[in-house]
């Protein structure tokens, strides 16, 4: 028996109850539902067919010890027929293959794959579908391995023939930002409770951006910075900072002088951030009611940096109710009749905002849907780069 055979013996040993699978040369892997799943969908099979044969599979052999690779198979057969069988004996566990590139090498990912098509401003259900027919093209031309470039054509190609030429041109303007030593810094203002931070978690999970950061992180860690006394206006939230003006009954200009003097504090802090992500050259996500179109000098960053800004809005006023409700379920020092009794305020602050979205040329997002929102997001980053590079002179991107 080989060195793997009698390292599953002694694995065997070492974790009774373990259920081990052994193959035609005596070596032994630990049987895992989860990579019969993966074999299984590889091989055409539904994935919830897969699960449910997988499971039974796992049913019929607890207990044991050791089981034939062979006899797994035939136990596969039995459930599913020979059809996902049909051009080999026995069922076996999935080969790997490794991805090189000039930093070392990694094992190919399915999911890790599916993860980065997503910025192709894919469905994630779309973007698993793709890679796993990547997968199958690379295991179908017999290759084991893989570098990164051939990983990204072939990515490039399965986008094109099963999405569409744009999906394929913003994966690569992606795949391309990434590598350029232009962070790419994401702001997305509007009104409080909009739906900015569900957005900006989701866009940020789906590029891949590891850091996001909102305005009301900024402006908590101001507080303890500056007092009430010293700056009352930062001691208050966006929508009632008119209180600190000793009004009962404010007018709309009370309202908006009072918020435009929160988020004139709040953007030093903003500043600092983007500062410090262009700086250590790493993309940020920065969702806020304090990000204010035309009070930071966002040109200040164009030469160092990939700045994109959108206004986020709720139109339906039935809506801002709504997600109040949500998020007063869901954040136990935000109840939802606190936002709703101020919600003349909000809409106020609101009809500032897209007014001065729509003066500086700033895209607004009524956010009915947040996968749509999310989608739009997407979408415009992408296009943005892409007319970028192209003033640049750099190519058209393909």
């Amino acid at each position: 028996m080989g060195s793997r055979g009698v390292l599953g013996q002694q694995a065997a040993r070492d974790r009774p109850g373990r259920l081990w699978v052994e193959d035609d040369a005596g070596g032994r892997r630990p049987f895992m539902r989860g990579i019969m799943i993966h074999s299984l969908t590889a091989r055409g099979v539904p994935f919830d067919d897969a699960f449910r044969a997988a499971s039974q599979v796992r049913a019929r052999l607890r207990g044991q010890a050791v089981v034939e690779k062979s006899r797994l198979a035939d136990h596969l057969r039995e459930l599913l027929g020979d059809a996902p069988f049909a051009d080999e004996p026995n069922i076996a566990l999935p080969p790997d293959i490794t991805v090189t590139s000039p930093d070392g090498s990694r094992p190919f990912s399915k999911g890790v794959l599916a993860q980065s098509l997503l910025a192709a401003a894919l469905e994630p259900t779309e973007a698993y579908e793709v890679a796993r027919e990547i997968e199958r093209s690379i295991l179908a031309r017999g290759d084991r391995e893989i570098d990164r470039d051939g990983l990204r054509r072939a990515s490039h190609a399965a986008l094109e023939d099963h999405v569409g030429v744009q999906a394929a041109e913003r994966y690569l303007i992606w795949r391309e930002q990434q590598e350029s030593d232009r962070p790419l810094l994401l702001l997305l203002g509007g009104a409080a409770g909009v739906g900015k931070t569900s957005v900006a978690l989701e866009v940020a999970h789906r590029l891949g951006i590891g850091r996001v950061l909102s305005t009301d992180s900024i402006r908590q860690i101001m507080r303890i910075m500056l007092s009430r006394e010293l700056v009352p206006a930062l001691h208050a939230s966006s929508f009632d900072a008119w209180k600190v003006l000793g009004v009962e009954k404010p007018e709309e200009a009370d309202v908006i002088d009072a918020f435009r003097a929160q988020a004139g504090t709040v953007s030093v802090g903003v500043r600092g951030s983007l500062d410090r992500a262009v700086a250590e050259n790493t993309s940020l996500v920065l969702d806020g009611v304090s990000i204010v179109p035309g009070l930071i000098d966002l040109d200040a960053y164009a030469e160092s940096a990939d700045v994109i800004f959108l206004v986020m809005a709720t139109l339906d006023e039935k809506a801002f109710a709504a997600r109040f409700q949500a998020r007063g379920k869901q954040a136990r020092d935000r109840p939802p009749h606190r936002y709703v009794e101020h919600l003349d305020s909000i809409l106020r602050v609101q009809d500032h905002l897209l007014e001065l979205a729509d003066r500086h040329d700033v895209p607004i997002i009524d956010n009915a849907s947040l996968d749509r929102s999310v989608i739009f997001v997407i979408r415009h980053v992408l296009e943005s780069l892409r007319k970028r590079k192209k003033l640049d002179g750099d190519g058209s991107g393909a």
